[in-house]
């Protein structure tokens, strides 16, 4: 019977955001094998209706499949919030989310029971964490906020300038000051504004970055099943895109601080 631990693992998001959990994954996991699918060709999923999210997170679940991959980490907030129930019960296979990890990671760092969220518009919507975050722990008052330029200044790679402080200080004041002691990264662009976001929100208030405690939950998921990789060999890692591959591949290296290049196209369609 061949090792399956030895396969990859696949990940999916709706672009260029999920590369962040293939960072804390190369760092948390290095000899994991790697198998990533940004939907670049249908970003963003937030304006879509859950039936169609749900049915283009099943086709890139079997992409991943075709892969041989042994586990899929969905990378992507409004895939985790509308369809990961659903493709759970569709495929065979382990899978893991985002938002469950960044609940969790909020719940057992807030000391005061004052948790802030932040997300795209679509995120903040389905009210994914707040439900999360009081499902554990039902005393947890939650302050959610959309911040949905927060993208855009993490795509074209304004990270720690004057206009990001500014914008970044407009969104996040109003939530510092309902005196929250946690927030939650609630999208997987916002861990690159890591920085600014801790100089506006100052020492006090603690940052939850989903994607650092998605990668821990899936190593601790991956041991319980035995299928953690031991080998001592450096994962390999493989990008896919649907469609043009150049900015993916140009944000890409902005994500990962290494090459990603070369992302290959493929129709998702098929699948």
């Amino acid at each position: 019977m061949k090792d399956t631990s030895k396969r990859p693992i696949g990940i999916f998001d709706s672009g260029i955001g999920g590369l962040t959990v293939v960072a804390e994954m190369m760092k948390r996991l290095p000899n994991e094998d790697i198998v990533y699918f940004g939907d670049i060709g249908r970003f963003p999923y937030g304006v879509r209706s859950p039936e169609v999210i749900k049915k283009f997170s099943r086709q890139n679940v079997r992409f991943l499949l075709m892969q041989k991959v042994k586990y899929v980490v969905v990378a992507c907030n409004t895939a985790s919030a509308q369809a990961l129930n659903a493709i759970r019960r569709n495929f065979d296979i382990p899978m893991m989310g985002v938002i469950e990890p960044g609940a969790y990671g909020a719940v057992s760092t807030t000391k005061n029971r004052k948790v802030g969220v932040i997300g795209t518009a679509g995120t903040i919507a389905s009210s994914s964490y707040t439900k999360a975050i009081q499902k554990l722990d039902g005393k947890i008052k939650v302050v959610a906020a959309a911040t949905p330029l927060f993208v855009a200044l993490a795509e074209e790679g304004y990270l720690d300038r004057p206009a990001s402080h500014l914008i970044v200080q407009d969104y996040l004041l109003p939530i510092k000051k309902r005196g929250i002691d946690t927030l939650v990264l609630g999208c997987t662009h916002y861990p690159l504004l890591r920085n600014v976001i801790a100089k506006v929100m100052g020492h006090r208030v603690f940052l939850v970055d989903s994607a650092e405690w998605t990668v821990k939950a899936v190593k601790e998921d991956l041991q319980t099943r035995t299928l953690l990789n031991h080998s001592r060999i450096p994962g390999k890692y493989r990008y896919f895109v649907s469609d043009t591959p150049e900015k993916f591949i140009q944000v890409g290296n902005r994500f990962l601080g290494r090459d990603v290049a070369p992302a290959k196209r493929i129709d998702i369609e098929k699948y």
